[in-house]
Parts: structure tokens; sequence; C-alpha cells
């Protein structure tokens, strides 16, 4: 009786640590979250190109896109705030943040549009560890707000 139930215990236990781990590697994946997005805009992830929703969750590698009639509102979990307006193509490239002691880096590509930016707790503990790249330039974020515009 004893060989059985405890086969069962390990394996109920290997389920419950498998489980934490796979909630822990999904929460770390969630970069931020769309805000507001208001007209056409679209989230582009692994090959597919998801509708963009208010409270959806955003992954490094993430490509925001916007139509003509298109905005969009992020909020990071290091609280910074972006706004991206029409026609713009905004890759969030790398982000990685740690809560407790504020460190992180934040690196997005604006490939096309215009993107507004208050920067959050990364950007206020390290200055150098936000940037924002463009077809032309990479803006070093050193303020605490910035706008940014690309044209075709």
């Amino acid at each position: 009786m004893m060989t059985r139930t405890l086969p069962r215990r390990l394996g109920r236990a290997l389920l419950v640590v498998l489980a934490a781990i796979g909630f822990a590697a999904s929460a770390r994946a969630d970069v931020g979250q769309i805000k507001v997005a208001t007209g056409q805009v679209s989230v582009d992830r692994k090959g597919q190109s998801l509708p963009a929703k208010v409270g959806m969750p955003l992954e490094t590698d993430d490509v925001l896109r916007t139509g003509a009639d298109g905005s969009v509102g992020i909020t990071m979990r290091d609280n910074s705030l972006l706004s991206a307006g029409p026609n713009s193509i905004l890759s969030l490239e790398r982000f990685e943040f740690d809560p407790t002691t504020q460190q992180g880096r934040f690196d997005a590509r604006l490939r096309r549009g215009t993107l507004a930016v208050v920067s959050g707790r990364i950007a206020k503990k390290t200055p150098q560890a936000m940037t924002v790249r463009t077809p032309s330039a990479v803006l070093g974020v050193r303020g605490t707000e910035f706008v940014v515009s690309v044209d075709e």
C-alpha cells in the first residue's frame, strides 16, 4: 500500500512544481500591457498578427502596428508609458526589469510613425539602460519625457 501511495504523491507534487514554474515563466514573459487602443491596431507575435485589445499582455519581441486611424497606449512593468500614433510600427526588442532593485534594460525600435514616451523606473534608476532605435538614430533616454517621429 505504501508503494502505491508514494508514487502518486510524488507525481502530484511534481505537477504542482511544474505548474508553479510555468506560471512564473509566463509572468516573466509579460513586459507590459495595452491600456488604450483605438482604430486599427495589431500585435505581431511569433508569426501571427493579433488584434490589439485593452488589457492584452505584451511580450518581448512583439511588434505593434497602427493603421491610418490607429493609436495605442502601453504601460510597461516599470511604469514606462508609450503612445504610438497613426501609421506606426513599434518593436519591443528587449525588456528586463527587477522590481526589487529597479535595475533593468529596455530597448525599443520605432520603424515608422510617432512615439511619445514617459520613462519609468528603469530609466530613472539608470538612464543609459533605455534606448529607442529609429532607422537613422539611436536615442539614449536621459530625460523623463520625449517624442520621436519617423517618416517613411
